[in-house]
């Protein structure tokens, strides 16, 4: 799945939940406010046979509609309707009451008053159906709590019965010792309404989440439409390897800063490109040299039997020097390609080991004097990459020290310190002193292949340091090289080798 679609599917969901929440809700409402309707409308009908009429002629909405004939009650018969009953509740009307005490018709509930059906249950269960409703309404058989309401003559109680396939809304309210009156009414209009109210919802809904989706890819291509391009540029990037283009940034949102670093990262790709390019056309060209001396001082051996015995001694020791000087610019190539970044685990260095092991080496090469003052300095890193930018350092100082000259090194604070008394840097050469394959125009007739300074600078880099050339004061070249983070634990040890 796209994120496009993911996006659009999201955005979907999402106004699904709210729609269906929203419809639910709104559902609930609505149901609710239509059968509280319905409750307190059961609740005004009950009042026509639980108040006391205020005129003489009959009372409340659901009162009693046939008069009571002149002659007044039978014999036997009970209290005049209206009258109270023997303790009990009384109800309006005047016509004279069936079984229990209750009318024999009721009136219907005038024109936006309280309507419902009306039917009796006396205290022993006896279920009664006045007349004067229209057409008959249906028998309510009475359950347990009717009966047991009617007993006690008090409470009410509203259930949602079935009776003959209608669903209807019951009111059971006691009214005294006469028993209890049970209204009624049908829910077949409430329930269409929410028929189509729930119709209405889920159109509604459908909509709204099929509008949603449509919206919600609109908006995931409208939103990725920057990341589209990007992808796009850098695919024709990866197609064409031209390092060379950029992509075009704006703003400051997170496609921004996405674009802002591919760029970094193509600068710093371009750049290493470079190096490696520029690495090899070096190396190809210092290696021409060496190659070319060899080939023809090995052609000339080969016609030995022409040459005196000791131009062919002389020819084979020119042969070793210049396989000497081949396999040390190649081992210094090798070493450059590594590059500055770490290339394997890093451990905890002795810089001062390294630095007096390197003195005491040059000192054997030759009729100079080293002062060296070094405190016991521990660096992270690795031995020997650490070790040949050391040696190199001090090499090079010999290698530019007049005959008895004075070398001094020090090692302090991290920094070591190498300063030789020969003629120093010229200023057009010391912004180039580290760089590879660099040689001044005084320095191309010693010998090397100027990679020397550039592994010291890597070295140094790789451990998180840096590297400084200036002319002394009082003549002579110093280099400052610090490794990284140092940490010195003895004294200072000076010595003159």
């Amino acid at each position: 799945m796209t994120l496009r679609t993911r996006i659009a599917a999201v955005a979907s969901l999402s106004v699904a939940v709210v729609v269906l929440a929203t419809a639910v809700g709104l559902y609930v409402a609505v149901r609710a406010d239509l059968r509280g309707e319905i409750d307190s409308a059961l609740k005004a009908r009950t009042r026509a046979f639980t108040e006391t009429p205020s005129g003489g002629d009959g009372g409340g909405p659901g009162a009693l509609v046939t008069p009571a004939p002149t002659g007044g009650l039978p014999r036997g018969g009970g209290p005049s309707f209206g009258a109270a009953h023997d303790g009990g509740a009384p109800f309006a009307g005047s016509e004279p009451r069936r079984q229990g005490g209750f009318p024999g018709h009721v009136q219907p509930a005038p024109f936006g008053a309280a309507s419902g059906y009306v039917q009796f249950v006396s205290a022993d269960g006896t279920v009664s159906v006045p007349g004067g409703q229209g057409s008959a309404p249906p028998t309510i058989a009475p359950n347990a709590l009717d009966r047991a309401i009617a007993v006690r003559g008090s409470g009410s109680s509203l259930t949602d019965r079935r009776v003959n396939g209608t669903h209807l809304r019951v009111l059971t309210l006691g009214v005294g010792p006469a028993g209890a009156v049970v209204v009624a009414r049908p829910l077949t209009e409430v329930e269409k309404e929410l028929g189509r109210l729930l119709l209405i919802l889920m159109l509604i809904g459908a909509g709204g989440i099929l509008l949603a989706a449509g919206l919600g890819a609109v908006i995931a291509r409208t939103a990725l439409a920057p990341i589209a391009r990007f992808t796009r540029s850098t695919e024709t990037l990866t197609g064409s390897l031209d390092l060379s283009r950029r992509l075009d940034v704006g703003g400051r949102d997170e496609l921004a800063r996405l674009g802002q670093s591919f760029n970094g990262t193509l600068d710093a790709l371009e750049q290493s490109v470079q190096a490696q390019r520029h690495l090899i056309a070096d190396a190809s060209h210092e290696l021409r040299t060496p190659i070319a001396s060899l080939r023809a001082n090995i052609q000339m051996l080969g016609e030995a039997e022409r040459l005196p015995p000791e131009e062919q001694d002389s020819v084979r020791r020119d042969i070793v020097e210049e396989l000497d000087e081949l396999t040390a610019l190649v081992g210094d190539v090798v070493e450059l390609a590594r590059g500055a970044a770490p290339g394997g685990p890093s451990d905890d260095v002795r810089l001062d080991e390294l630095v007096e092991g390197a003195v005491q080496r040059a000192q054997r090469r030759g009729d100079l004097r080293f002062e060296l003052k070094v405190e016991p300095t521990v660096v992270s890193g690795q031995a020997d990459r650490i070790g040949r930018a050391v040696s190199n350092l001090v090499d090079n100082a010999r290698k530019w020290s007049p005959p008895g000259g004075v070398v001094e090194v020090s090692l302090a604070d991290g920094f070591l310190v190498v300063r030789d008394h020969g003629p120093g840097f010229d200023q057009d050469d010391l912004p180039f002193v580290f760089d590879r394959f660099y040689r001044a125009n005084d320095a191309r007739k010693l010998a090397g292949s100027g990679l020397g300074l550039a592994i010291v600078r890597q070295a140094a880099e790789a451990c998180g340091g840096s590297v400084e050339a200036q002319n002394a004061p009082g003549g002579g070249a110093l280099l400052r090289v610090s490794f990284g983070p140092a940490v010195q634990f003895a004294p200072v040890v000076t010595s003159e080798v």
